[in-house]
């Protein structure tokens, strides 16, 4: 069954909800082995790599129940306003000159102002004038117009994570809701921006949650797809969650590569927890990354993650979205 949906897929089929759920038992060895057949033929080697910037941290009035950086859960991280332009510019220069190609500006709240976007705007103007990296932001919701304004400056791609099922979302967040996350991406889109959404896997969700996720991100049209593994945070409502394991990430990769065959599946937060960095993902079906440290824990360090992605066959570089 796996190397005839497989073969089907390279076809140009696109999956329904029932045969990937037939995913969620099958032999977990093949079903890497195929997801990574179908990355190679849609993808090749290419790889995605991308950096973060904490760009405002803490103090963030949503009740998302894994965020550190929720006003609601005291997690004593570091708080502190939108950064400086001069700060935000010597994080692009050093990831610039490490080959890394994507850069992307986050910032906790559940938008940024008018005011703050004006100032983040003049920092992404220097950004692409003084490097060759692509900037990238996560601002939150922002409408319309503020999407088309951070165009205007150098902005290619909107991250906002739709983090879990519509089904499942009320349980993780209730300040704000799926539809009003579906509601920003398509407002990014309609400006000619690019997206990438994707979710956090171990919040509760069952297999069916996450072959919903990636569904409804297919249906979206993304192309960046972030998973990330949730590292429990102190403090937080999920501060005793099971850890997943790294066949639960390889499974989970691999049936996001079945669903969404041509996207670049990012593996992102709590790539830490995994014994190997995420090596088995990346034959898995992943084959992009955000390298170096996240948004409130560490990372792996760009030197590192080059080093294995080289060892695997891949070459760092842009794709056509």
């Amino acid at each position: 069954m796996l190397k005839t949906l497989k073969d089907e897929i390279i076809q140009g089929k696109l999956i329904t909800k029932d045969e990937a759920l037939l995913l969620i038992d099958s032999p977990l060895d093949e079903l890497c082995l195929y997801a990574n057949q179908i990355r190679e033929y849609f993808c090749g080697n290419a790889f995605d790599m991308c950096t973060i910037i904490n760009g405002k941290s803490g103090r963030c009035s949503e009740d998302c129940k894994y965020c550190a950086q929720s006003a609601h859960y005291c997690t004593k991280i570091d708080e502190y306003p939108l950064l400086d332009s001069d700060t935000i510019l010597e994080q692009a220069h050093y990831n610039d000159q490490r080959g890394v190609l994507r850069y992307s500006i986050v910032t906790s709240g559940k938008a940024l102002n008018d005011i703050e976007i004006d100032d983040v705007c003049k920092t992404i103007q220097r950004i692409k004038k003084e490097t060759n990296v692509k900037v990238c932001v996560s601002f939150g919701l922002l409408n319309a117009q503020q999407f088309a304004k951070i165009k205007k400056y150098g902005v290619e791609r909107v991250h906002n994570n739709l983090e879990t099922s519509r089904n499942n979302f009320s349980n993780v967040c209730t300040t704000h809701t799926f539809d009003d996350k579906v509601k920003a991406i398509k407002s990014a889109q309609s400006v000619g921006l690019n997206v990438c959404s994707g979710g956090i896997m171990g919040l509760g969700e069952t297999m069916e949650d996450r072959i919903d996720l990636a569904l409804s991100v297919r249906e979206l049209g993304v192309q960046s797809i972030p998973i990330n593994m949730l590292n429990p945070i102190p403090n937080t409502p999920y501060a005793d969650n099971s850890i997943l394991t790294n066949d639960e990430m390889c499974r989970i990769v691999a049936i996001f590569r079945f669903i969404n065959p041509k996207s670049f599946i990012r593996l992102a937060g709590g790539r830490g927890l995994l014994e190997d960095f995420g090596k088995r993902c990346f034959q898995s079906g992943a084959n992009a990354v955000i390298s170096g440290d996240m948004l409130t824990t560490s990372g792996i360090s760009i030197e590192k993650d080059m080093n294995m992605i080289k060892s695997l066959g891949f070459e760092v570089k842009l794709f056509n979205e």
